[in-house]
């Protein structure tokens, strides 16, 4: 079956560079020298959003100019990023209970790693929309949900139960390393924290690994392992019956086909 978004040289590049971003993005204050004048990244919001929008825009456009996205693919794309707004609310990330991931890793499964990538990015872009939840924190939410639905589409071939099973372990994981990652966006710049758990300026690499770990266990993993066993839960239950009809939708689709024109006999 093609997916619903094939990955080209252009749509490659454009997701790499989106990704070095993000992961430059997330990651500078690990780095940065003892005397930077680090500001929170409340700041930095404005720059994020002006280039992670640009350059999200510029996957789907060389999605296009590669061939790998059709107005089918869009309105799949439409679809779900909607189901995604729609179901967001319902959780209210109340205690990490949030529904919307079974949709990203699904998604990303059943249509391919580069519409998982798109879908990640536009669906939280969208309910973030809907909800009112627009602050310096949604450019790390949605390269991280683009890179969980990214992940789901590049997971080996498996079918049945393993599958299942498969997508239930990689959502698990996948809901521990969203809440791990994001927590990187803050905790940089959070003050009056214990010293076991703060983040130091130029100390070692490892020190404040070691600093963000602890600091993740204390203060989210109340949220991650709810977010963690919902997923699993909705994937072993819905699972199976999700993807069937997200595959089916594909093939009456026939992403990808080539129409052909035969001259008019008269």
């Amino acid at each position: 079956m093609t997916p619903a978004v094939r990955i080209g040289k252009r749509s490659l590049l454009a997701i790499l560079a989106t990704s070095m971003v993000g992961i430059i993005a997330f990651t500078w204050p690990l780095f940065a020298a003892q005397d930077s004048q680090a500001v929170a990244h409340a700041n930095d919001a404005p720059w994020l959003f002006a280039i992670v929008v640009p350059l999200l825009l510029a996957v789907v456009l060389a999605q296009f100019t590669d061939g790998g996205m059709d107005a089918k693919a869009v309105a799949l794309l439409g679809v779900l990023a909607a189901v995604v707004s729609a179901l967001r609310p319902l959780g209210g990330g109340a205690a990490g209970l949030e529904p919307i991931w079974v949709i990203l890793v699904l998604g990303g499964r059943a249509l391919g790693p580069g519409f998982g990538f798109s879908l990640g990015a536009v669906s939280l872009f969208a309910s973030a929309l809907m909800t009112g939840g627009v602050g310096p924190w949604l450019p790390f939410q949605m390269l991280g949900a683009a890179w969980v639905g990214m992940g789901a589409g590049l997971l080996p071939r498996a079918n049945g139960r393993t599958e299942l099973v498969m997508l239930a372990g990689y959502g698990a994981v996948a809901s521990f390393a969203y809440g791990l990652l994001l927590n990187l966006w803050f905790w940089p710049f959070t003050a009056g924290l214990p010293a076991a758990i703060a983040f130091e300026a130029g100390a070692p690499l490892s020190q404040n690994l070691v600093s963000w770990i602890q600091f993740s266990i204390v203060t989210s993993l109340g949220y991650d392992i709810p977010r963690a066993v919902l997923t699993v839960v909705l994937i072993m239950l819905a699972g199976t019956t999700i993807l069937t009809a997200l595959r089916r939708a594909a093939r009456r689709a026939n992403f990808g086909a080539v129409p052909t024109f035969e001259p008019v006999k008269t």
